[in-house]
């Protein structure tokens, strides 16, 4: 989870449980953290039409023999893809499914340069042909000269330490030289720099933020952060059984039979390891925060946890899949209230919590924060626009996920995140997986500026199909817990269990998303993940799509759009001045319709232009209020027809409304011939 300032990061809702207070019975050697061995099968072969399509449980050097099989021949993989004579192909990951069939995952070089937002997913059936490709960019990589100004290393430092100090980096220089690179993930290959500015964020958080700069212009294409980060207090998961080793006469934090997960003691410090936790008993922590092991304890439950949960439910071994563990440092600075996960040392982090009273130890943090790596060792979503929350989403999905599965009696499995800290003030959860919304901040349907919205905000579409898939829509109860769930469309969905919709998000994101995945690809991902392990026109392919138009991304399962709405278009061309032109807009009159506009208002545009990237487009509501639609991009296609979902909520829908149009690049002009409204 990214951090934010305080009460941002707070209300974010990045998934944070408070760490327990827990006494914990320990064994010598390596014990299962599952007090349940009942809640391991999420997933029997019996519920699925077609078991071949589960994943195959690969031990690592099973992994480590289809990868090396893979990287043998990625040159007879390029030609067969149609790639230039510049492209490399180098692998990824590999998945397989227990009918033989690999989804093997590559990423890509140009001239010896790396391709960011050039990745790919090959499927081939157990006979080793190539069955479907899916790719992060369908641009054609070629004509891109990697020739860049002598000063363009330089620039792109500047404008990545500027991009750092206004999101609160105190850092005065870039971890190293600008990394040269071609960036796909817009569209266009661009010849681009990629900045990595470290240090600290304000609220004391390492700081990893990546800036793309265009290598000619200078222009700042991306950025993200590398360190995804949650906040949250003390959870309480009662007496649980740890793996541990013993060294000479001391007992250790080292879990042998979990790929050698160890719990380190930092004892406020912000780097390195500290040290590992080790003692002459095999009793860890006493249930109070004074203990410093009791917040270890609580941190290697919850990654064995997390552990099994991956192994036992989704056959994967280990975050990355290769059997070996990360590794968990609690203790983090001085009253720092977060925790992260850092993909470069592979490794968790937690903070001692307000006034270092209240560790960030507990087993939701580490489910959502350890799934972050499971993200970044399979499609790799970039954390920002759409893709980040979907990012976001899938944490706060397998972090749920592995809350249920631990099936303890002290902490039941539920869809709500953060409910036993206080952290609002209120005694209300951070996040709410039924209607996201009420968190304050976060969407519950898709609209086309979700993608803007801070990561964990813009994850609200996503966490509520998950909730409707899994258990529908309307009130109910489930653990004791009341929910009521709407759907954007007024219709009800169906749920299948979530057992069955974790199963197919995981192996959609395993197989199937790739680093710039959006909602309409989530989509189109998880719909072909439940065909392949429940068969076209299946109920659990019904529900999936279902659930999907229940937060406003596609149809529903029969087809067409159950409430076409009231419709206002104009038809009346506008012409578009080339650059630097003025604005224009076209106008359509709304009448008779009661209240505010919706929440998912569809603004349906067709524009005649050469160069649709040159152009910024709004929509302008009767009392002014702006609603970017599409900013000017490097995206050369000719011609836009598309209907934008805006959430028009906060203001009156009857009035003219106004489509703005400006062209922003020189040398292209074209017309506006169709705006129309559906309410």
């Amino acid at each position: 989870m990214k951090s934010t300032h305080r009460r941002n990061a707070t209300a974010t809702g990045a998934l944070l449980a408070a760490a327990a207070l827990l006494t914990v019975g320990v064994q010598a050697g390596t014990a299962n953290a599952q007090p349940e061995p009942s809640a391991n099968a999420a997933a029997p072969k019996g519920q699925v039409r077609n078991p071949g399509a589960l994943p195959a449980q690969l031990t690592p050097s099973q992994r480590a023999e289809l990868i090396a099989k893979a990287q043998s021949t990625t040159a007879a993989t390029a030609k067969e893809l149609g790639l230039g004579p510049q492209e490399k192909l180098l692998v990824h990951d590999v998945v397989k499914d227990q009918d033989g069939t690999t989804h093997t995952r590559y990423e890509r070089t140009y001239e010896g340069l790396p391709v960011l937002g050039g990745d790919l997913v090959v499927n081939r059936t157990a006979a080793d042909r190539t069955q479907s490709v899916s790719k992060a960019s369908e641009a054609k990589l070629q004509g891109v000269s990697t020739s860049a100004p002598a000063d363009a290393p330089a620039a792109a430092s500047a404008k990545a330490l500027d991009a750092a100090k206004a999101a609160g980096s105190k850092a005065d220089k870039a971890d190293a030289a600008p990394r040269k690179i071609v960036w796909m993930a817009n569209g266009v290959p661009t010849l681009a720099y990629e900045t990595v500015i470290g240090g600290l964020q304000d609220d004391g958080t390492p700081n990893q933020l990546h800036v793309i700069t265009d290598a000619k212009t200078g222009a700042k294409l991306r950025q993200w952060q590398g360190i995804e980060t949650g906040v949250g207090n003390t959870h309480y998961s009662g007496q649980v059984t740890l793996g541990t080793s013993k060294s000479g006469t001391n007992f250790t934090l080292n879990d042998t039979g979990r790929g050698g997960h160890k719990t380190y003691n930092l004892n406020h410090g912000t780097s390195g390891t500290g040290s590992l936790f080790s003692q002459s008993t095999d009793t860890w922590g006493n249930g109070a925060n004074s203990n410093a092991a009791t917040a270890g304890a609580d941190a290697a439950y919850g990654a064995g946890v997390t552990w099994d949960f991956y192994k036992n439910v989704l056959g994967r071994s280990g975050i990355r899949g290769d059997g070996v563990a990360a590794y968990s440092r609690v203790h983090y600075g001085n009253a720092y209230v977060n925790a992260f996960w850092d993909d470069s040392c592979f490794c968790m982090t937690y903070g001692d919590g307000t006034n270092n009273n209240d560790p960030l130890t507990s087993l939701d943090v580490a489910g959502h924060e350890m799934s972050h790596g499971v993200t970044a060792a399979t499609a790799g979503l970039e954390y920002s626009d759409e893709s980040g929350g979907l990012n976001e989403a899938t944490s706060d999905i397998m972090g749920t996920s592995v809350e249920f599965y631990a099936n303890n009696p002290s902490d039941p499995g539920d869809y709500l995140i953060g409910e036993k800290i206080d952290i609002n003030g209120d005694g209300t959860p951070l996040r709410y997986m039924d209607k996201p919304s009420k968190d304050g901040g976060s969407a519950d349907a898709w609209y086309s500026g979700v993608g803007n919205l801070d990561v964990h905000y813009s994850s609200g579409p996503a966490n509520h199909w998950f909730y409707l898939a899994s258990e529908g829509s309307g009130a109910k109860v489930v653990g004791g817990v009341s929910y009521n769930s709407p759907t954007s469309d007024g219709l009800p969905v169906t749920g299948i269990g979530r057992d069955k919709a974790q199963l197919i998000w995981y192996k959609a994101l395993t197989t199937k998303f790739n680093s710039t995945t959006d909602y309409a690809g989530a989509r189109a991902g998880t719909i072909a993940a439940a065909t392949e392990l429940y068969g076209a026109g299946s109920a659990e392919v019904n529900a999936v799509t279902d659930a999907w138009a229940a937060v406003n991304v596609g149809a529903r399962s029969g087809g067409g759009n159950p409430n076409p709405g009231t419709v206002f278009e104009s038809t009346t061309r506008v012409a578009i001045p080339d650059s630097p032109g003025p604005a224009v807009t076209s106008s359509v009159a709304v009448t008779g319709v009661t209240g505010n506009a919706p929440s998912t208002l569809k603004a349906g545009v067709k524009i005649t232009h050469t160069y649709i990237g040159d152009l910024q487009i709004d929509l302008v509501a009767p009392n002014g209020t702006s609603f970017r639609l599409q900013n000017s991009s490097s995206d050369s296609t000719a011609n836009l027809d598309k209907t934008y979902t805006v959430n028009a909520s906060a203001v009156a829908a009857n009035g003219t409304w106004k489509l703005k149009v400006q062209d922003k690049g020189a040398a292209d002009v074209g017309t506006i011939t169709d705006f129309k409204l559906t309410f």
